[in-house]
């Protein structure tokens, strides 16, 4: 299974896990339930596709469930982030890319690492990105 691949209202589930850390079923549930109006079977079945999907962990502690995150937050971030750019004409990165850094609010820290980041990437760059939508 893709571990970028899941779905809104599981990313909304990982990203509780993610901030509150380890937890048991009915704590989510209890979470879940009033923020996202969400029924108790709805939120079993999304802890379960992130356990198959690997995205989660359970232990037991007696008859409760304990749930922890497999993946690292900044990872799944990356792994999502890197699957949108796996899907399109390579042509459209940097407008993709300037579009997102102009809708999303960064720290000056983010910005400078960013100028950091595309000056070095800048001294080998094509002058032009070729489409490699019809290579094998």
């Amino acid at each position: 299974m893709d571990k970028s691949d899941i779905s809104n209202s599981e990313w909304e589930v990982m990203r509780i896990i993610w901030t509150i850390g380890e937890t048991t079923s009915s704590n989510l549930i209890d979470i879940l339930s009033n923020k996202m109006d969400w029924s108790s079977s709805t939120i079993k079945t999304l802890l379960a596709r992130l356990c198959k999907k690997e995205f989660l962990k359970v232990k037991k502690d007696g008859r409760r469930n304990i749930y922890f995150s497999a993946i690292n937050e900044q990872t799944a971030y990356s792994l999502s982030a890197k699957r949108v750019f796996e899907r399109m004409c390579c042509m459209h990165y940097g407008e993709t890319i300037k579009d997102i850094v102009n809708s999303v609010e960064l720290s000056k820290s983010d910005i400078d690492t960013l100028i950091t980041l595309l000056k070095s990437k800048k001294k080998n760059a094509p002058d032009k990105v070729e489409c490699k939508c019809l290579e094998d």
